[in-house]
């Protein structure tokens, strides 16, 4: 769990002691009037728990102060905009996650992305795709709407063809070389991807196994105008507009570009990738 995340859900619980302390309710009476265990009680106010938003509404009328639960609702929503847990967004299904970047997608400029393990979403084909969003079904089991999340994610790929836009992609070797999919499927996905190193507003650079790197390869993110970054790990997607962490990983995107390479060499990084012999059995 980040940092930031857990200061803010601890200043969120010490708000809620706060409204508690000032009504002149003890932990057990509040809980009593809630019909909550008291522990719940303790868990929020010590910020080791996220309120829903019902939770932040009965609090406060039971305080006495309905006039601040949308202040508390706001506390939340803040934090939920910058930590969303996947076990959160893939309730609904995961054509909904594709969405939110489509909208956000939508409101971009300029995006720098890399991507160390997969194939950039919006560079994906359809068959790819599908592989990649069924093997996520072994983590998130909740994910039952896997054709949906394809047909979303193919109509994201829409805003490349804006030239009011630019794309800037790194993709790191061990992309390529991912058996996430079936060797006629990487074959077909590795085509696509030769178009895109013509250059133009969508750039696509390869960091080849071979390259000095000036940092470690660490995880995937996408920096959207130099205002917004947008990473993830196994339980979430964190969404960052803080200019310190926006400012750390443009640090970052610039020493990785550095080490990649474009065009003929990109073409020959991904041609050696492609043809390397695969045990298809």
């Amino acid at each position: 769990m980040s940092t930031d995340f857990q200061q803010a859900r601890v200043a969120l619980g010490a708000r809620m002691r706060e409204l508690r302390t000032e009504s002149g309710l003890s932990g057990r009476a509040l809980a009593a009037l809630l019909g909550w265990p008291q522990s719940k009680v303790s868990t929020l106010e010590n910020g080791r728990q996220s309120p829903g938003t019902a939770d932040l509404v009965a609090w406060a009328e039971a305080v006495g102060r309905p006039d601040a639960a949308a202040e508390l609702v706001g506390r939340l929503r803040t934090l939920e905009t910058q930590y969303r847990s996947w076990r959160r967004q893939l309730a609904g299904g995961a054509r909904p996650v594709q969405e939110a970047h489509a909208a956000q997608g939508k409101k971009t400029g300029h995006r720098q992305s890399f991507d160390p393990t997969l194939i950039p979403g919006l560079l994906q084909t359809a068959e790819y795709a599908r592989a990649v969003l069924a093997r996520y079904t072994r983590v998130h089991p909740s994910i039952r709407d896997v054709e949906a999340a394809v047909a979303a994610r193919m109509e994201r790929q829409r805003v490349l063809a804006d030239r009011s836009r630019s794309f800037h992609f790194l993709v790191w070797e061990g992309a390529l070389l991912s058996r996430l999919c079936s060797p006629v499927v990487m074959a077909a996905q590795m085509k696509a991807l030769m178009p895109w190193l013509a250059g133009g507003n969508v750039r696509l650079g390869i960091v080849p196994f071979e390259a000095d790197l000036q940092v470690p390869v660490g995880v995937g993110f996408s920096i959207h105008d130099g205002t917004l970054v947008i990473t993830e790990s196994w339980h979430a997607e964190m969404w960052l507009d803080d200019p310190a962490d926006v400012a750390l990983h443009t640090r970052a995107w610039d020493a990785l570009a550095e080490s990649a390479v474009y065009g003929p060499a990109a073409h020959r990084v991904i041609v050696r990738s492609w043809r390397v012999p695969r045990d298809d059995h």
